[in-house]
């Protein structure tokens, strides 16, 4: 029901608490195993009776998988945006019906605001060639919205021009401006495979991960320490996301990922999916996204990971099909 949509959305955002957390996530998976057709049949098949669930911790989560071939929506609310993975015509492409798009870019604004700071302060360019040819990225139409909400003129899709984007960051950096940088591994390293670029710490190196068959892959400390290297920064940053998300994870250093409060990462058990692994051992990454209110909140993805005993962090170690590699966050490690 649109109503309890629009009633729940204040509350996603306002959460503070554990407590508060608890109380929306059971909401929403309330809600969800009611009208979510494809979640209600999986909670049906795995025996699950929604009105024994008294913890988040003790919500199924649906397989991501089913992304790929149902739709996976709850109500019959009009589909604002369809946003599709970058996967392979052998595999299938994911796809995200989202009715409500101002959720999306609430969570996404105010996700990258409770890590950063306020985008108006930055310069914005972007980096996702790949991205662009596909069209449908929910992550293009986020940088989309940063590029807009910076209101600087300088911020833009940064495309096959190398020789003017280095003269643009030299600019910048010599302004002392802040800027996002945010792209690709390999663009990134396209960027600065002649010359290392002598920028500062006002610049935020950002990587979404992928090589997408252009480089050879690396891990992400190698990756990070070449960035670091040929950007002239002491830190580069990453992006935790994907298609079936409405919110995103962000490492600030060192490969351990943070989640805005509104969002929550589990691991479970590789050889028993319905419990949990305890910090600092590895399993398959559970991601509760409150977001995803319109769709599915509690989603079990294919990524290998564990929880740090530094609070409320993660780190990804890979995924368990590797056939089917997202472009995001494969190879990760300390820096």
């Amino acid at each position: 029901m649109l109503e309890f949509s629009t009633h729940i959305k204040s509350k996603i955002f306002s959460i503070k608490t554990d407590k508060d957390f608890n109380e929306v996530a059971l909401s929403i998976f309330h809600y969800q195993a009611k009208y979510n057709k494809v979640y209600k049949q999986f909670l049906e098949l795995i025996n699950c009776t929604p009105t024994n669930i008294k913890d988040y911790k003790q919500i199924p989560f649906l397989p991501i998988q089913f992304f790929k071939s149902l739709e996976v929506v709850t109500e019959n609310n009009n589909i604002e945006k369809t946003f599709k993975s970058s996967g392979t015509t052998s595999t299938g492409k994911s796809k995200h019906f989202v009715t409500d798009l101002s959720i999306y870019e609430a969570s996404f604004l105010k996700g990258f605001s409770h890590f950063y700071g306020n985008i108006e302060e930055y310069t914005v360019l972007a980096l996702l060639p790949n991205y662009l040819e596909q069209g449908e990225s929910s992550l293009v139409y986020m940088v989309d919205k940063l590029i807009q909400l910076s209101k600087n003129k300088e911020s833009k899709y940064c495309l096959d021009n190398l020789s003017e984007t280095k003269d643009l960051l030299q600019k910048l950096a010599k302004q002392n401006r802040k800027v996002l940088l945010i792209g690709v591994s390999y663009a990134l390293l396209d960027l600065i495979e002649e010359e290392n670029l002598n920028l500062n710490n006002n610049f935020l190196i950002m990587e979404t991960g992928g090589m997408k068959g252009r480089r050879k892959e690396l891990t992400k400390p190698e990756l990070h320490k070449v960035l670091k290297t040929g950007f002239g920064v002491d830190i580069v940053h990453s992006e935790y996301g994907m298609t079936e998300l409405l919110s995103q994870a962000y490492s600030q250093k060192g490969g351990l990922f943070k989640t805005p409060p509104w969002m929550k990462v589990l691991i479970r058990d590789i050889n028993d999916p319905l419990s949990f692994q305890t910090k600092n051992k590895s399993g398959g990454i559970n991601i509760i996204d409150l977001a995803n209110v319109n769709s599915c909140s509690f989603i079990a993805t294919q990524d290998l990971g564990k929880i740090n005993q530094k609070a409320d962090t993660f780190e990804i170690l890979g995924r368990f099909d590797y056939s089917d590699t997202r472009g995001c966050n494969l190879l990760v490690g300390e820096d």
